[in-house]
């Protein structure tokens, strides 16, 4: 499958202000409209909040913007698309990667280019003939499948000036790129900050003073890992961390940790220090809980305001279901 294709007739938009009504979009590095809020919109109009770099909520009236997705796998690039459909985003395009991106996204936007990972020059003109100046990076890529990059010339030259190559770096790179096409990345939680984890108990029961103890300590542990881009997630069992994420990613984590705690572990996800909301937040997913089940976790602890729990509804009956608390701080 390659090359632009016209997905399903998208869902119809909020609301169909004229072109002249249109706001601008609230970028990373502008900041907010404005700290006063607006009038109560009328019904012609359609309020939307939108996350700046600082979860700062910004008011806009609909349509906004088109806007680019740059999909990876799972469940997030769709509701993306389906949030901001909703929001009243009238044209959205999806830069899709073969063998990640689930294809039944094309029934969420308007337009999907198919193309392989490492294609950067593919996906820099793909969103400049659609004329994008805002995207939003959605989903991961399977790990294994940055072993088997075929990097375009472009790629190349910019992986060739990285002295570390990890996601922070590779996505910023990545940012600058798209920068430079008048395409500014958006943050990741950008339509969707009402999955954002709020703090306290969100499902299971409450903790035992064991489990707070080791969430506490998984917490620190967890930070200081992610300060050092290694990863994000650790798990931990009776005050002993039984294992620490890194390339593999969270669900491979999770399943070492499992087996050798055999049951009961807690699981920490936290945000890096100076988490760059544009790329690699947490998230938490249905497929999460499910591995979280097979290995017979206890405790999931995440970072409130900063980590997406997508399906919300599905993961907090899952969890419940299996007594499996999950808790944000």
């Amino acid at each position: 499958m390659s090359g632009c294709q016209p997905a399903a007739a998208p869902i119809p938009p909020a609301s169909s202000l004229p072109a002249e009504s249109q706001p601008s979009w609230p970028t990373s590095n502008s900041g907010c409209f404005s700290q006063t809020l607006p009038p109560i919109p009328t019904s012609g109009e359609a309020l939307v909040s939108s996350a700046c770099l600082f979860q700062i909520r910004c008011l806009a009236q609909a349509p906004l913007h088109p806007l680019g997705i740059i999909a990876g796998n799972g469940v997030y690039p769709r509701l993306l698309a389906d949030s901001a459909r909703k929001a009243g985003v009238q044209k959205i395009v999806a830069a899709a990667f073969t063998g990640e991106t689930d294809p039944a996204l094309m029934r969420h936007v308007d337009v999907i280019e198919w193309m392989r990972l490492g294609q950067l020059s593919r996906l820099l003109k793909f969103f400049r003939d659609q004329t994008i100046h805002h995207a939003i990076m959605a989903g991961q890529i399977a790990p294994k499948n940055l072993f088997d990059l075929r990097p375009d010339w472009k790629a190349l030259l910019l992986l060739g000036k990285l002295k570390q190559r990890n996601a922070e770096t590779i996505f910023a790179a990545i940012a600058n790129q798209l920068a430079k096409v008048d395409v500014d990345l958006l943050p990741a939680t950008t339509f969707l900050e009402d999955s954002l984890a709020s703090s306290g108990l969100i499902a299971g029961p409450k903790l035992s003073r064991r489990e707070e103890e080791d969430v506490d300590f998984g917490w620190k542990i967890a930070k200081e890992i992610s300060g050092l881009d290694i990863g994000q997630t650790v798990v931990v069992k009776d005050g002993t961390i039984v294992a620490v994420e890194a390339f593999e990613g969270t669900n491979d984590a999770i399943k070492r940790g499992g087996t050798l705690a055999r049951k009961g572990a807690v699981m920490v996800k936290v945000a890096k220090p100076n988490q760059d909301m544009r790329f690699d937040v947490p998230v938490i997913g249905v497929e999460t809980i499910r591995i979280a089940v097979e290995a017979k976790l206890r405790v999931i602890a995440v970072e409130a305001g900063k980590t997406l729990l997508l399906e919300k509804d599905a993961i907090v009956e899952l969890a419940s279901h299996s007594n499996i608390s999950i808790v944000a701080r």
